[in-house]
């Protein structure tokens, strides 16, 4: 990690979306009883682990704080992030522009955390362990997502407004301008990075199960006489 060089980046922004709550659905057995059977929707699935952000601007502090809560079992609300970056911020700019990663480093520090932002390739992160809070640029807006995993090809991801998701690793890196990755390097032995339970939320398609890869040389058909139509 001490070879990792390059400065912060101090940029931020946000947009922001909302998860449906769980419902509960009635089953009838059949036999006079019923169940109680709990759904739980594909946005309440995707915010199990990522926090989701409140504010168009706070996309900084939810990422911090999925960060914190999710990847190295500190768990910090949204808002008690928010509160103590927007306190010890520059509050017209954070109005402004969302919070810069000087503010998520000065909350980090605060909390015992030591950070700081590299320029690395995205394997790094696999190799080292480590998780951690990027900066995007997507459909115009620049947005701190938390780099989750890599496996087969995808990034993923915990997007305060999206929730948990995986990404091509190709769109990502054309999303992720500045090529910066900000990581905790103390406390390594905390760090979760390609978690089953991360990936669970955004599951690849089971195309190896619908696909029958065998040859046609593995297909055979009966043998019919006259006397089989």
């Amino acid at each position: 990690m001490r070879r990792w060089t390059l400065p912060l980046a101090l940029l931020g922004l946000a947009v922001c979306a909302g998860a449906a709550p769980a419902a509960s659905v009635q089953i009838n057995s059949g036999t006079g009883q019923s169940y109680a059977l709990r759904l739980t929707s594909l946005k309440e699935a995707k915010f199990r682990n990522t926090v989701r952000q409140k504010y168009d601007f706070s996309c900084g502090s939810a990422a911090v704080a999925t960060l914190l809560t999710y990847q190295y079992g500190y768990p910090v609300s949204e808002q008690a992030a928010f509160e103590q970056m927007y306190a010890h911020g520059d509050r017209a700019k954070i109005n402004r522009e969302g919070f810069s990663l000087l503010d998520i480093k000065r909350y980090l520090e605060a909390n015992g955390f030591e950070a700081d932002g590299f320029r690395v390739p995205l394997d790094r992160l696999a190799e080292e362990h480590l998780p951690a809070i990027v900066l995007i640029e997507d459909r115009g807006y620049h947005h701190f997502v938390v780099v989750k995993g890599l496996l087969a090809g995808r990034v993923l991801v915990g997007d305060p407004a999206l929730g948990t998701r995986s990404i091509p690793r190709d769109r990502f890196v054309r999303q992720w301008r500045n090529g910066l990755v900000f990581v905790i390097h103390n406390r390594r032995d905390l760090a979760r990075f390609n978690a089953a339970g991360d990936w669970r939320a955004a599951p690849f398609a089971p195309l190896p199960a619908g696909v029958d890869r065998r040859g046609l040389d593995a297909v055979t058909l009966p043998r019919r006489g006259p006397a089989d139509f």
